[in-house]
């Protein structure tokens, strides 16, 4: 039975690729790095900063890839939270699952500072269960560490919990730590590379999941 559904942040619950993408390029740009299309920068959300400039560079220096991942922070306090919205389905369907009974929660990659300033204006402050940031934990996703946390903290069994996300990262987490994934294609992962990991569900919008947990009877 399931009792806690707990959601990646970026592209899964806000559409936040104008403010990310803005970042990257900034660094990038001031680092001579010209010639990285937005597609491709996209395309690495949901990774770690270091990882993510590693990919776009081709830099393995970990130093450098600090020095980045901080020049990146520093853009994001000005230009990350204004130009990151939910989607409109996101305030509706945490809601009904909360209603339902189910514990819901956040775990990104995202420092938990940053994305609580953004749905701290859409939701209470008690709404959500448990968040889980990248200040929080030791080893990032796809390491299963913040699953972990949450399932200890929240006192429930890999079986008792969904984890929907909306990229390989997010698959690859779930399958690490063993929990049902629901994958969502609201961001610039397919439905074919979401379904080659473990899932209950492909869903190309976050009302998909109350009828789809719905109709498993797996509401508490």
């Amino acid at each position: 039975m399931i009792k806690a559904c707990l959601f990646d942040f970026d592209y899964t619950l806000v559409d936040s690729h104008v403010g990310i993408v803005k970042c990257f390029r900034i660094v990038l740009e001031r680092h001579k790095f010209t010639s990285v299309n937005d597609d491709a920068i996209k395309r690495t959300i949901g990774k770690t900063l270091e990882k993510s400039f590693s990919i776009l560079t081709g830099i393995t220096d970990d130093k450098e890839l600090f020095k980045l991942r901080e020049e990146y922070r520093k853009e994001a306090d000005v230009y990350m939270n204004p130009n990151t919205h939910l989607f409109p389905d996101t305030v509706s369907t945490l809601t009904t699952l909360k209603e339902s009974g189910l514990m819901v929660g956040i775990i990104s990659t995202k420092y938990r500072f940053r994305f609580m300033e953004v749905m701290n204006k859409h939701f209470a402050a008690n709404f959500f269960n448990i968040l889980i940031g990248n200040e929080d934990i030791k080893q990032p996703k796809p390491h299963p560490e913040s699953i972990y946390q949450a399932l200890d903290e929240l006192h429930i069994h890999p079986d008792e919990m969904i984890y929907v996300g909306d990229s390989t990262v997010d698959g690859e987490t779930a399958k690490n730590a063993a929990v049902p994934f629901v994958g969502v294609t609201t961001g610039m992962t397919t439905e074919h590379e979401l379904a080659t990991y473990p899932h209950l569900a492909i869903i190309n919008s976050l009302q998909e999941l109350p009828t789809i947990i719905e109709k498993r009877s797996i509401f508490c």
